[in-house]
């Protein structure tokens, strides 16, 4: 058994039959030659899928549009960034020697697309029951620790819906400044809502977490929170 497999065995809770669909899932395509982008397309498409399923079953109250909310939460980039750390994916992955010594393999976005792939190769290797085990363990805290339906709407969500309520246009949002290291970036926002003459800023490790920052301080200065 290669240390792939090894670790896949151990931190992934997947045995492959076919290896060689693990090494193919951890090559990136700064390594040279095949690599893991169609995986991550199957994985992308298994992820959504079994996500939806956990959650039909698990919030049987849950109206759609909660349930998509719910669905996004669990599959956008920075979740599967954070499960990816936890199964230190990022030191299996195979990658060209500049793009490692520049720190990709701990780019979020990096890490997201190989849980992807690796998540397209078990689909590949053991078929949709494996895969659906394998996702229902690595996101089964995720799933529990979901918060009630009506705290599920975010400080963006929550912006636009009061504003809407109000016969008044969206708030807009900008990029300020994105500072730090390529695989610790932070990024500030600022939301502004003209017809308030309501300017806010929001600090976060994505441009989507600091606009939700943003967001909740126009909330709160407005009295919406």
């Amino acid at each position: 058994m290669t240390s792939a497999a090894d670790w896949s065995s151990q931190r992934l809770g997947y045995q492959f039959v076919d290896e060689q669909l693990l090494e193919l899932a951890l090559t990136h395509r700064s390594a040279g030659g095949p690599h893991n982008e169609r995986l991550e397309f199957l994985g992308d498409a298994v992820l959504g899928m079994a996500i939806a399923r956990s959650l039909y079953d698990q919030k049987p109250d849950a109206r759609e549009g909660a349930l998509s909310r719910y669905r996004s939460r669990l599959v956008r980039k920075e979740t599967l960034a954070e499960v990816a750390r936890e199964l230190d994916l990022g030191a299996q992955l195979r990658m060209g020697a500049g793009e490692h010594r520049s720190g990709g393999h701990q780019l979020s976005a990096v890490l997201a697309d190989a849980l992807e792939a690796l998540l397209g190769a078990v689909l590949l290797d053991g078929g949709l029951a494996a895969a659906e085990d394998v996702i229902g363990r690595l996101f089964a805290p995720r799933l529990q620790a979901l918060p009630a339906e009506a705290d599920l709407v975010d400080a963006k969500t929550a912006l636009q819906e009061y504003l809407q309520a109000r016969g008044l246009p969206p708030p807009a949002y900008d990029l300020v400044d994105a500072t730090g290291a390529a695989h610790a970036r932070t990024f500030h926002s600022c939301c502004r809502i003209a017809d308030l003459e309501l300017e806010t800023t929001g600090i976060g490790t994505s441009r989507r977490l600091a606009e939700q920052a943003a967001a909740a301080a126009a909330l709160e200065q407005i009295g919406g929170a």
